[in-house]
C-alpha cells in the first residue's frame, strides 16, 4: 500500500496547513509557549519558519523601474521583414510568439503615485524559438545622456536628495546644466508628454539603434516604435494632481480592467532602417541616443502586431522577478556601438543578478520556452533538477553539439583608446524643432514648467545663465521667454 496515496501532493493544493517541508500544522494561531501567558519557545519550529518566510518577503526594489505593472499577450507579424533580419520570430507573416510587457515609472519608489511627472518603461519580452528577446525601452524615443559613464550620476540627480529624500528641482537643474544634450529629453519629459495619462495610451521606442542582420549577413541599421492603436492621453498638471489623489495606483487598474473586460490593449510595431554605409551623410549621429531619426528621411516601415489578452497570475512571481536586460537577444537582431546601450547590456544583468540571485533567469518568468542547454550549475537558488554527470565541454560521454552558426557583424572595429565626447553633438537642433512643432498653449506650459523648476531657491543665477543659453540654441524665442519669465518672478 502506498503510503501517500491520501495525502496531499503538495503544500501548494493542500487545503490542510504545513510547513514549507510539508509537516502538518495543527495550529496556526498560536505559538509554543510556556504555559498559557509565554515566555514564547524557541524550538517552535513553525513559528520559526513562518516569521522568516515573511522577513524575507521583500527582495530590493529596483533602482530604477520600482514601479510598474506587467501583463501578458502575443505578437504576430504582419508584414515580411524577412529580407531585413533572419529572426526566427519575424520569419513570416501570421506567426505569432508568446510575450509578457512591463510598464513603470523610472525614478520614484515602488508605491509611489502613478501621476507623478517621469519617464515610463516600455519593456517586452519575447518568448521566441531561439530564446528570449528583450526590447527594453520607454515611453520617449531619446534619453537624458549618450554614455553609460553619466548614468549613475543622472539618476542620483532624479533620485530624492540622499539628506532629505526629497526629489528636489535644484539638483536636477544643476547636474543637467553640464549635460546639453539633455535639452532634447526635456522636450519631452517638461512637455505635456511627461504624465501620460495611463500605460494604454501610451507609445513605446527601443531608443537604441539596433542592428538587423538578414541570412546573407547584411546589416541594417533599425529602431522600433510600438504606436498604441487607442491613440495617445495626456494628463495636464492640475488633472493629474486629482487623479493620482483619487487613486495612486489609477494605471496599473486601467491596464488590468481593460484585459479583465475583454478590452484588449493593442500596439502596432513599426521600424525605421537606416544603410550603415549612410551613417556619416547627416548632421548627427545614427547611433546617438539623445536623436530621433527624422520620419520624412527615414519612414516608418509596419512590423506587426502586439495584443495584450491576458492579466498575470501572480503580483511578485510576474512583475516583480519579471527582469529585462538589453543585452538579451535574438539570432538576426544585434546590438550596435551606441555608448549607452553598450553600458546597459552589462548593467541590467549586472543588478537583476544582485537583485533576485544569479539564476535568476531560471525563474518561469524570465527562463525561455525553447528548450535549453548549458553547464551553469548549482550557486544561489538553483531549483533546476539535475542528474548528469558531465559538467563541462567538450567531452565523449556528452554529444551535445553546437548551434547552427547565426550571422553576427563582420564590420572591423579599430582606433587609438580614447575617453572623448562623439563628433557630431548638435544638441540643440532636434529639440528647437520638436519645440516649434507644438501650437502656443503647449509650449506655453513648456516654458513654465521649466521657469518653475528653475526659480527653486536653491538654483543659482550661473546656473539660470547657462539653461537660457541652452533654450535660446534651440530655439531664440524660447530662451528669451524664458529669460523675461524668471527675471519677472524674481521681481514678484
Amino acid at each position: 500500500m502506498d503510503p501517500y496515496k491520501h495525502r496531499p501532493s503538495s503544500a501548494h493544493n493542500s487545503s490542510l496547513w504545513t510547513t514549507n517541508r510539508g509537516a502538518p500544522v495543527w495550529n496556526n494561531n498560536s505559538s509554543h509557549t510556556v504555559g498559557d501567558r509565554g515566555p514564547v519557545l524557541l524550538e517552535d519550529y513553525h513559528l520559526v519558519e513562518k516569521l522568516a518566510q515573511f522577513d524575507r518577503e521583500r527582495i530590493p526594489e529596483r533602482v530604477v523601474h520600482a514601479r510598474g505593472v506587467s501583463a501578458k499577450g502575443f505578437f504576430e507579424v504582419t508584414h515580411d521583414v524577412s529580407h531585413l533580419t533572419c529572426a526566427d520570430f519575424l520569419r513570416a507573416p501570421g506567426v505569432q510568439t508568446p510575450l509578457i510587457v512591463r510598464f513603470s515609472t523610472v525614478i520614484h519608489e515602488r508605491g509611489s503615485p502613478e501621476t507623478l511627472r517621469d519617464p515610463r518603461g516600455f519593456a517586452v519580452k519575447f518568448y521566441t524559438r531561439e530564446g528570449n528577446f528583450d526590447l527594453v525601452g520607454n515611453n520617449i524615443p531619446v534619453f537624458f545622456i549618450r554614455d553609460g559613464m553619466k548614468f549613475p550620476d543622472v539618476i542620483h540627480a532624479l533620485k530624492p536628495n540622499p539628506k532629505t529624500h526629497i526629489q528636489e528641482p535644484w539638483r536636477i537643474m544643476d547636474f543637467f546644466s553640464h549635460v546639453p544634450e539633455s535639452c532634447h529629453m526635456f522636450t519631452f519629459l517638461f512637455d505635456d508628454w511627461g504624465i501620460p495619462s495611463d500605460f494604454r495610451h501610451i507609445e513605446g521606442f527601443g531608443v537604441h539603434t539596433f542592428k538587423l542582420i538578414n541570412r546573407d549577413g547584411k546589416e541594417t541599421y533599425c529602431k522600433f516604435h510600438w504606436k498604441p492603436t487607442c491613440g495617445l492621453k495626456f494628463l495636464l498638471d492640475e488633472k493629474a494632481v486629482v487623479v493620482g489623489g483619487t487613486n495612486h495606483s489609477h494605471a496599473t487598474k486601467d491596464l488590468y480592467d481593460a484585459i479583465a473586460s475583454g478590452n484588449y490593449p493593442e500596439w502596432k510595431l513599426y521600424i525605421q532602417t537606416m544603410d550603415p554605409s549612410d551613417e556619416d551623410k547627416f548632421d548627427f549621429d545614427p547611433l546617438d541616443d539623445t536623436k530621433t531619426w527624422p520620419e520624412d528621411l527615414f519612414p516608418l516601415q509596419p512590423v506587426g502586431r502586439m495584443v495584450l489578452n491576458k492579466n498575470i497570475d501572480n503580483f511578485f512571481n510576474e512583475n516583480e522577478q519579471l527582469a529585462f536586460c538589453p543585452g538579451v537577444i535574438v539570432p538576426g537582431i544585434y546590438y550596435t556601438d551606441d555608448k549607452m546601450f553598450q553600458t546597459r547590456v552589462f548593467s541590467y544583468s549586472d543588478t537583476q543578478r544582485h537583485r533576485l540571485g544569479p539564476n535568476y533567469l531560471l525563474l518561469p518568468v524570465n527562463a525561455p520556452k525553447c528548450s535549453h542547454h548549458n553547464n551553469h550549475h548549482e550557486g544561489f537558488m538553483n531549483f533546476m533538477h539535475r542528474d548528469e554527470e558531465v559538467n563541462y565541454f567538450p567531452s565523449h560521454f556528452d554529444r551535445v553539439q553546437h548551434s547552427e552558426r547565426v550571422p553576427l557583424p563582420r564590420n572591423p572595429v579599430s582606433g587609438a583608446r580614447e575617453k572623448r565626447i562623439i563628433p557630431k553633438e548638435n544638441n540643440f537642433k532636434q529639440p528647437g524643432e520638436r519645440y516649434r512643432s507644438w501650437p502656443h498653449d503647449r509650449q506655453e506650459r513648456f516654458i513654465q514648467r521649466f521657469a518653475d523648476a528653475l526659480s527653486d531657491v536653491r538654483v543659482t543665477d550661473e546656473i539660470r545663465s547657462v539653461w537660457i543659453s541652452y533654450w535660446s540654441q534651440c530655439d531664440r524665442d524660447l530662451g528669451n521667454t524664458l529669460a523675461k519669465r524668471l527675471a519677472k518672478k524674481a521681481s514678484m
